[in-house]
């Protein structure tokens, strides 16, 4: 049976555990907050940008040089690039693991495919950097603490020259989308080749320049806000998991603290109880 000096001790470890726990919530309480802001700011621009590019398609249809772009190629999908956006942080319950097992089921399934990591975050890095360190064509971290538009269009062009010098046949994006703040969804999309989204009105347009010069300028910025919607979509999913992990650990140790009170006060009593029949015999044999 343990002393009560060591459940003290233990008592203090976990309050002191509580309290970072706490803190950390109340971080990531805040810090989601403004990364929900940006996830809903840029939602609609999204949406628009998917409009705009499917009237524009609909119009440079009827022009033969449209269908040239390079970003529009379709070919068998035998080489694939995988961009994975994890966390650069742990303590997030299991944001992390539920994309690095996506990660490993894309890979599994597309196992007769060369399949390359192109890899946002440190926690994916560290892992397949350890396993699959010859198919990782690059790394990047630090995305996740002021997430800006300059900072990931590198990552889309980098894809998309490598989609057009038939380097890779396709290009797909794994991270969790946003949803609440209890949950996020695993989502798997295919960036390159562009899939021309179906037009919603039948508006009649009338453009200043080709159609197809249009569209060759537009589907870059389509790839390129693909791509910055998705860390932004990761971040806040990110924070809203480590702030649900934050408060069911909250919870937990104020369970344990209450559990190991009423062990200690048990202690106590037993150890009382114990030194009185201990004096009471004394005095009895006497």
């Amino acid at each position: 049976m343990p002393s009560l000096i060591d459940i003290r001790r233990r008592i203090r470890s976990v309050k002191n555990t509580q309290q970072i726990t706490k803190a950390m919530k109340m971080v990531s309480a805040a810090k989601l907050r403004r990364a929900q802001d940006r996830v809903i700011a840029a939602r609609p621009y999204a949406t628009l940008l998917r409009n705009v590019l499917a009237n524009v398609a609909a119009a440079a249809a009827a022009d033969p040089d449209a269908g040239d772009n390079p970003l529009l190629a379709e070919r068998p999908p035998q080489k694939i690039l995988l961009v994975l956006i994890t966390g650069d942080k742990g303590l997030a319950g299991a944001f992390n693991s539920n994309l690095i097992k996506g990660a490993q089921s894309f890979i599994a399934e597309h196992a007769n495919n060369t399949v390359t990591l192109e890899l946002v975050g440190r926690k994916g890095r560290d892992f397949f950097r350890k396993r699959a360190a010859r198919s990782i064509s690059g790394d990047y971290i630090n995305l996740a603490n002021k997430p800006s538009y300059d900072q990931v269009s590198p990552i889309a062009r980098k894809a998309m020259e490598l989609y057009s010098k038939a380097e890779i046949d396709a290009v797909y994006l794994l991270y969790n989308e946003f949803k609440s703040v209890v949950s996020q969804k695993l989502t798997l999309t295919r960036v390159l080749p562009v899939e021309v989204p179906e037009q919603t009105t039948t508006a009649d347009y009338i453009f200043e320049q080709p159609a197809a010069e249009i569209l060759g300028a537009l589907l870059p910025r389509y790839v390129e806000t693909t791509f910055f919607r998705a860390l932004l979509e990761s971040v806040a999913a990110e924070h809203a998991a480590r702030m649900t992990a934050m408060e069911a650990a909250t919870s937990n140790a104020a369970e344990m603290i209450d559990k190991l009170t009423l062990y200690m006060n048990r202690v106590r009593q037993a150890s009382i109880t114990k030194e009185i029949i201990e004096v009471v015999s004394g005095a009895a044999a006497e």
